[in-house]
């Protein structure tokens, strides 16, 4: 008897069948046109990005990270500046204010939304202001794995200590909190189209959302070497943080499909947490929220549950992932701005610390069939 196929962690074969002959004709549009930097595709993807969203203005930039990093040079953070974020998500979110000579300050967060918690936000803003050695200037929210942050109390937070509130919505592109979807929150979004999100490009590529036309004006003008008017009129210090034509061009064939992969995603979270309630902690959802369930992940006892779920999983065919095992205040390039963050060292992050031990992913995609839905619980079930 043959062992069934393997379930794909991500499936972007069965999205590409799709849209396959659409791909070529726009590829091949790209190829006659020439303008492989910032094409007629770019402007297009921009109108249609901010329409989605419901936002005034999109920006597209070469990757997540770099609209990270825009969106903070636009605000003038840099040097003495403390920027406040999760401890418990990708290493980029803590990265950009590193390289831009800021202090990032980690904080913990919410053991059943994993996203920031708004109280321990509020005990680390204290700390820093009453130590007045840097100026609190930023809180990035993440909408981790696809749930909305809480952004009417981030943006009450920022708005009663003059921060600028950043959107990382990496993981949750077509997620929405009240009615609004995430573009319409803080000062900006940034967005990431790695291959494996929600809306993903063929290789590296994000955007900026933003309701403000000031800001997006800023935003085009620093993806391109602070550019003026005129190509060699050069107003800023800027980078090179261009999104390609021909990225554009992919995702202009991806971005009809969202509404329904999005649907489709909420229903294989469903399935799930019918099927694994009772056998490992399943995630949770907050009023209002729509999650864009970019992964879903499950809580297990402790690392050696983990690991038994892992082998099970495996034997059966099913992959699974880790997002993440260490906290970035353990990781080694953050130690010494986690250190210096508070005289004496911060109050320690326990939530982060704990999840790292016990999160675990499963797959998660449009394209997971009932049968293969059916097989994942099963084999997390038999071990868990």
């Amino acid at each position: 008897m043959t062992s069934p196929a393997p379930i794909a962690l991500f499936d972007m074969k069965a999205q590409q069948a799709l849209i396959r002959a659409e791909i070529d004709r726009r590829l091949a549009s790209v190829l006659d046109g020439g303008r492989f930097i910032n094409g007629p595709e770019v402007v297009e993807l921009e109108g249609k990005l901010a329409a989605f969203a419901g936002c005034a203005h999109a920006v597209g930039v070469s990757s997540g990270t770099d609209a990270l990093q825009i969106a903070m040079m636009a605000e003038g953070i840099g040097r003495g500046d403390a920027v406040f974020l999760p401890a418990f998500t990708y290493t980029a979110t803590a990265e950009v204010p590193l390289v831009l000579g800021a202090t990032p300050v980690f904080v913990d967060v919410d053991p059943a939304t994993f996203n920031i918690d708004l109280a321990d936000l509020e005990r680390r803003i204290a700390l820093v202001q009453a130590e007045g050695r840097l100026r609190p200037r930023a809180v990035v929210g993440v909408d981790l794995f696809g749930l909305p942050a809480d952004w009417p109390a981030i943006e009450a937070v920022c708005a009663r200590h003059g921060m600028f509130a950043l959107d990382d919505a990496a993981q949750a592109f077509g997620a929405g909190l009240h009615g609004r979807r995430l573009g319409r929150w803080g000062g900006a979004a940034a967005l990431s189209f790695y291959p494996t999100k929600t809306l993903g490009c063929y290789g590296d590529g994000g955007a900026l959302l933003t309701d403000s036309a000031e800001r997006a004006d800023l935003y085009r003008q620093l993806r391109t070497h602070g550019e003026g008017k005129t190509r060699y009129e050069v107003e800023r210090t800027g980078m090179n943080g261009r999104l390609d034509t021909i990225q554009a061009a992919i995702l202009l064939c991806k971005l009809p499909l969202m509404e329904a992969e999005l649907a489709a995603r909420a229903r294989i979270a469903a399935r799930y947490g019918e099927g694994l309630a009772g056998a490992v902690g399943v995630p949770s959802s907050t009023p209002g929220a729509d999650h864009a369930w970019g992964l879903y992940s499950i809580l297990v006892e402790d690392a050696a549950a983990r690991a038994r779920v892992q082998a099970a999983c495996q034997a059966a065919g099913v992959p699974t992932g880790i997002y993440y095992p260490k906290p970035l205040h353990h990781q080694p390039a953050y130690a010494a701005a986690h250190a210096g963050a508070v005289a004496g060292g911060p109050p320690p992050l326990p939530v982060s610390e704990m999840l790292c031990g016990r999160i675990l992913s499963l797959p998660m995609h449009p394209y997971l069939t009932e049968e293969e839905v059916a097989r994942v619980v099963a084999a997390v079930r038999a071990a868990a």
